[in-house]
């Protein structure tokens, strides 16, 4: 899809709104990273409080797609730093959600890769290896699948089963 505004695919696709197909998250993500509008396939992933499987994930090629973790809203550490977002970067991912918090905001907002997530923290996550990687997860109110697409810019996010045109 061409870059336009979530804005845009709302009012294009209403009919898909009005099905649930079409679903935007709530508006309680921070924006970070340099690339402010990004959309890609989406890999789900759920932990908490532990960053293991989230590295592993940004090591493999992103091939454009999002990283959308389930971090159940912990506000009490951060579940993704700056080197993993830079490892995202150079392995083609076109953006990182986390339900959850980061840390070193300074060195992910030089990266060229778009970053949502609830706040910054400066304490690491665990090193437990505990989650599940390819699982429906529940984010920020939307129920959200391994496989649908994800359309994020400055005014919110939207998951759609499909790759969407407009």
């Amino acid at each position: 899809m061409a870059l336009v505004t979530t804005a845009e695919v709302c009012d294009a696709n209403s009919q898909l709104i009005a099905t649930g197909e079409l679903r935007a998250l709530q508006p309680v993500f921070q924006i970070y990273g340099r690339r402010q509008v990004f959309s890609g396939q989406i890999v789900t992933l759920k932990v908490f409080e532990d960053n293991v499987l989230v590295r592993e994930l940004l090591e493999e090629k992103g091939n454009g797609r999002v990283l959308v973790v389930d971090g159940g809203g912990s506000l009490r550490c951060a579940i993704l730093g700056g080197n993993p977002v830079v490892q995202a970067q150079n392995n083609g991912w076109a953006g990182i959600v986390v339900n959850g918090c980061i840390r070193d905001v300074d060195e992910i907002n030089g990266c060229d890769i778009g970053v949502r997530a609830l706040a910054s923290h400066p304490m690491k996550a665990n090193k437990k290896r505990t989650g599940e990687k390819h699982v429906p997860i529940a984010v920020a109110g939307t129920r959200i699948r391994d496989g649908e697409w994800l359309y994020a810019d400055t005014d919110g996010i939207l998951i759609s089963p499909n790759e969407l045109s407009v």
